[in-house]
């Protein structure tokens, strides 16, 4: 066998040094999530932003995309001009979803009354000799509510929820020629959209 020569050195930085075990995590670098809207906000802004139902539902616009080109183009059209029905649609699913389902809705509903109860009670608890702050003691509430959604069956009801939703959607953004819908009033937002 040939034996080679090359040159291994260089100049390598060791890391920072070990904390006994732990990793160190720098959560200072995490985005912040203090700046998403609440879920009133987020309702009121699909609630201003929706579409006649008497438009979306009129059964005389859905047609046959004459190619695919033109298919793609109707559903980006679509998705950006009924995407608050669209979102209504899937809130609407998931609704049925809870309402057929009562365990998991007696779940969800223990775990918000458990979250207010800490949120007004607004005191530390020492666990373990660890200070919880409330913030805290509803992460935990939240984290043990997530194994018994889990054993009710709150996965397949949400998988359930997003084949329907993609399936109803789909049908629509796929059907539902946009073109009958233009008018002067909203022409420029379409044609922004392609």
């Amino acid at each position: 066998m040939a034996q080679t020569n090359g040159n291994l050195s260089g100049n390598m930085n060791a890391g920072p040094p070990s904390t006994g075990g732990r990793s160190s995590v720098d959560w200072q670098s995490l985005p912040s999530l203090t700046n998403l809207p609440s879920p009133m906000e987020v309702i009121q802004m699909v609630r201003n932003s929706l579409k006649p139902w008497s438009v979306f539902f009129n059964i005389n616009n859905f047609k046959t995309a004459v190619s695919m080109q033109r298919l793609n183009n109707r559903v980006l059209r679509n998705l950006s001009f009924f995407q608050a029905n669209y979102v209504f649609i899937f809130f609407v699913l998931m609704i049925y979803c809870l309402i057929t389902a009562p365990l998991i809705l007696l779940v969800i509903v223990a775990a918000a009354v458990g979250c207010h109860k800490l949120r007004s009670r607004n005191t530390n608890y020492i666990v373990m000799g660890h200070q919880l702050t409330p913030s805290q003691q509803i992460i935990v509430v939240n984290m043990a509510a997530m194994p018994v959604l889990f054993l009710v069956g709150a996965g397949s009801v949400l998988f359930w929820t997003l084949g329907a939703s993609c399936f109803v959607i789909a049908l629509h953004t796929i059907f539902y020629n946009i073109d009958a819908v233009v008018t002067e009033e909203n022409d420029g937002f379409l044609a922004e959209v392609v």
